[in-house]
């Protein structure tokens, strides 16, 4: 684009009068363990967190006040018997620690905070409150896990065998049972909380009705190791007399049986759970309900359950009234006491939920009673159906991202077969949807089958698409001028909807597993949208419990199958338990994750550096389906040792500097020579003198030397050209795949070439997102080139998200700052874009960067929040405007 040299900037501030509820100081959004009133706190040291409101111009905070009590009543009047931390001056306003007395499993605290800002007013908030956990087994008490039966020794499989195991192993089907406990209340209640963890997920119901509305509780862990429990408050579920406690439960990752597809077989037992509620009465006694030997058990209705082959569930089985008081359960048996996981921890990342419906579109019939249906959209989730028909008839349910040439579903490349059935108990109309399973779908097959053929097929009343994932609230938005470009970012949302799950998964259908390298390369693009804090914290837990006593970590967390190399451990997966941890306090402030990481951190190093040679590394899955010759799969287009050991590199970097936060002096002194060791290797090797370039001027390797640092700075302008020509000389095609693609947009961005990213993205023509659109795509796809023989609805390749965010709106963290306290406004007015909107909420509250073009004039309105600052540069200024919060616009030529 072509500008003045020189231009005025026309500055003026709003002038919108704010409402005058608005014009007071407010203190909004508590949070504790980033969760509004969370249930199962188990650090001793938990943290705070809060937001100013106020349309007062340049708002900071200039103290604050936390009071901590385990009466509400008490608080209302200030008298704070468990934590006063009298008033603190400074701006903290995120990651503010508990420092009182100490805290007892299971009970309730309330908190509140004052704050004092730079006009002299001060805001009291609402009173909140956080529960404790279990954070200790013995805190469980009596409570035993229980189950139907168990797995015997020589069966147990675990971790899981890759794909389908031995013939000799048959079906494996076991009992997904039923568990209830019925007990009489006699006086008022003043609170219930339940906390449960049923293996591989539960569904909870009491007296009759579902607790919450949860899918797949709990998250998924090495059962090895540890499992998650959930906590329940179920005050208003409970009534005078007779109650009753039941539990459907589920296999998922914890026991795959054989038949149907299946990524990998395995047993780490069969279905079991463990219960424990507290109840607190008024006259201020208690008691607790525990799981015991006083259970009952019985099969449940779901006769079969794959977390990949899918479910079937006979309502023939069905025990009406079986969570019900009153029930005559003298055909169930007790439990067994059994044994579960050695350790258990809280489920603190949010849950998974149905979040959205998709009816039917259009039907198509492809044979006699079997049809066709197209949704409209590829996401994660379940079918849902509703049915009439005759008692043992089936609905046979196939799902599928894509359509065969016959019309029928398409599930080559999601694992076939995987299908669902329902038979019918013929009373009315019936309707139904798996529990205990999901997979990736647009298209739904259903097949509706007569038990007797002399009679008519049960008929299909209705059908749907119901979306799950993980309930993490959305937090940004993005809209512009363009229409490719609002496809693009809706394509790339919903593989990140599709595969946002306990963990981030690859894709929702054929693997469900949590490879680590998109956790930090696509984590930036998550931020931009979703409140990911607590999901990020449990991924990084899950490295934690997957590295090995030598300090390496694999691809996967958690590790539920062990692959073979090169899919065993690669570093640019690997590091992720250095990158994320390190961007994780960038977006969040969250310096406790870096303790808690950083053994692992160097133990990861410590092991990379026993594989190097002579500090180059060669091993691993490089840029892992770029674009080059033959079939995308394994690097093609760049040496793997380049983007390991730039990798390697990059590690030792964010070392160095959380041993510096961390005050390890001779720990970065180590790791800082340590990365002058490499980076000596890494540009002896790879970089060529007389071309100024790396590694053939493979895209990726000149971009990953870019941003990693290791291009010495009187070479950067010349790599950068090397980059841009390769693009260019390819008719702004790009090759690089899922390592490196980030790092083209960041190198290219850094390097003042966003017009540049602009044209190898507005386009249908070539490999991309375009052209996925333009197949038909409405998820992201696995391969630039939307493959039907690989999956269609996959998390790694959306990297162009943080450039819609970063780069054409500008929003953006100055170098130092955590948790965008300080923030920095670098609006890109590339190609034919007329207009670009976008918004997000940090953990100071809400940045919006909005801009027109129009007649030569750019106009740029911002909104920064309280307790923020931002420096603003306006298109070809390299002289920011230097402002406080509020809402600005800014006017210059161009």
């Amino acid at each position: 684009m072509k500008r003045l040299p020189l231009f005025k900037l026309l500055l003026w501030m709003s002038g919108i009068l704010p409402l005058p509820a608005l014009a007071q100081l407010q203190v909004k959004d508590l949070r504790c363990m980033y969760t509004t009133n969370p249930l199962g706190v188990e650090t001793m040291r938990p943290f705070f967190s809060w937001k100013m409101e106020g349309k007062t111009q340049n708002l900071q905070q200039t103290g604050y006040r936390i009071l901590v009590a385990d009466d509400s009543l008490a608080l209302v009047r200030n008298n704070a018997n468990y934590w006063d931390s009298k008033k603190q001056t400074g701006q903290t306003a995120v990651q503010v620690y508990y420092q009182g007395k100490q805290l007892a499993a299971t009970q309730k605290y309330y908190w509140k905070v004052f704050i004092w800002d730079n006009k002299g007013k001060t805001a009291e908030s609402s009173i909140h409150f956080f529960q404790m956990g279990l954070p200790a087994l013995a805190d469980w008490g009596a409570a035993r896990w229980i189950g139907y039966d168990e797995v015997v020794d020589s069966l147990r499989i675990a971790p899981h065998v890759h794909l389908s195991g031995k013939k000799s192993w048959g079906p494996r089907l076991n009992v997904l049972p039923m568990m209830r406990r019925e007990w009489t209340i006699d006086k008022p209640v003043q609170s219930a909380t339940s906390f449960i963890s049923g293996l591989g997920h539960f569904e909870m119901f009491v007296n009759g009705k579902k607790t919450g509305n949860h899918f797949l509780d709990p998250g998924w862990t090495d059962y090895d190791k540890q499992a998650q429990y959930v906590v329940f408050d179920i005050t208003s579920e409970l009534q005078q007399g007779n109650n009753v406690i039941g539990v459907m439960l589920g296999n998922g990752f914890y026991y795959i049986p054989g038949q149907r597809y299946r990524k990998m077989t395995g047993a780490y037992g069969h279905p079991k759970l463990i219960f424990k509620t507290v109840i607190k009465y008024t006259d201020g006694s208690s008691s607790e309900l525990v799981s015991d030997q006083q259970w009952q058990t019985a099969p449940s209705p779901i006769i079969y359950s794959s977390i990949f082959g899918g479910e079937d569930y006979d309502a023939n089985k069905e025990q009406k009234g079986w969570n019900n008081p009153g029930f005559d359960a003298k055909g169930w048996r007790p439990v067994i006491i059994t044994k579960g996981p050695p350790r258990l921890t809280a489920q603190l990342q949010p849950p998974l939920k149905i979040m959205e419906q998709f009816p039917a579109k259009t039907k198509k019939e492809i044979r006699k009673n079997e049809w066709v249906y197209d949704i409209g959209q590829n996401c994660s989730g379940i079918p849902f159906v509703k049915v009439k028909g005759n008692k043992g008839d089936t609905v046979r349910i196939y799902c599928g991202e894509l359509i065969n040439k016959d019309g029928t579903a398409n599930q080559k490349a999601t694992g076939s077969p995987s299908y669902f059935n329902y038979i019918l108990k013929g009373e009315g109309t019936e309707s139904w949807q798996p529990q205990f399973t999901y997979t990736g779908f647009r298209y739904i097959q259903v097949q509706c089958i007569a038990r007797d053929s002399s009679k008519a097929a049960p008929v299909l009343e209705e059908i749907a698409g119901l979306h799950t994932r993980n309930a993490a609230a959305t937090v940004g938005s993005f809209s512009c001028s363009n229409q490719l470009f609002n496809d693009t970012y809706q394509l790339i949302d919903w593989a990140i909807r599709s595969n946002t799950a306990s963990v981030f998964t690859d894709c929702p259908h054929r693997e469900k597993l949590g490879w680590l390298e998109q956790t930090h390369l696509m984590g930036a693009s998550v931020q931009y949208n979703y409140d990911a804090a607590s999901l990020n914290r449990k991924v990084i837990m899950d490295m934690l419990e997957s590295q090995y006593p030598n300090g390496k970590i694999p691809e996967i967390a958690p590790e539920l199958t062990v692959f073979v190399p090169p899919f065993d451990e690669s570093p640019e997966w690997g590091s992720a338990s250095l990158i994320l941890p390190w961007y994780h306090y960038q977006w969040y402030g969250d310096r406790e994750i870096l303790v808690t990481a950083y053994p692992m951190m160097k133990a990861y190093v410590d092991y990379l550096l026993t594989k190097d040679s002579m500090f180059i590394l060669k091993h691993g899955l490089g840029d892992w389906f770029d674009i080059g010759p033959g079939r995308p799969g394994v690097s093609q287009m760049t040496k793997k040792g380049i983007t390991a050991t730039a990798t390697l590199y990059y590690d030792l970097t964010i070392l160095t500097k959380v041993a510096n936060l961390l005050w390890q002096a001779k720990d970065a002194a180590r790791y800082t020579q340590l990365a002058a060791e490499v980076k000596k290797s890494f540009n002896a090797a790879f970089f060529d003198r007389n071309k100024m370039q790396y590694d053939s001027a493979s895209q990726t390797a000149n971009a990953m030397a870019l941003y990693m640092g290791l291009v010495e700075p009187s070479n950067r302008a010349s790599v950068v050209n090397a980059l841009v020509n390769d693009i260019q000389k390819r008719n702004n095609a790009l090759t690089a795949g899922d390592i490196g693609f980030r790092y083209v947009l960041k190198a290219l961005e850094a390097g003042g070439q966003n017009e540049l990213i602009f044209a190898m993205n507005n386009r249908d023509d070539v490999p991309g997102y375009g052209y996925q659109l333009k197949h038909g795509a409405t998820a992201l796809t696995e391969s630039w080139q939307a493959y039907e023989s690989v999956s269609n609805n996959h998390f790694m390749l959306g990297h162009l998200m943080e450039w819609f965010y970063s780069g054409m709106a500008g929003i953006r963290q100055r170098t130092g700052s955590t948790a965008y306290q300080q923030l920095e406004f670098r609006p890109q007015p590339v190609g034919d874009i007329r207009f670009v909107n976008a918004s997000f909420q940090t953990m100071y509250g809400e940045v919006k960067s909005s801009w027109t073009k129009e007649d030569g004039v750019f106009t740029l309105q911002i909104v920064v929040p309280p307790n923020t600052r931002a420096s603003v540069y306006m298109p070809g200024s390299v002289k920011p405007i230097l402002t406080g919060s509020g809402t600005y616009t800014f006017k210059s030529k161009i």
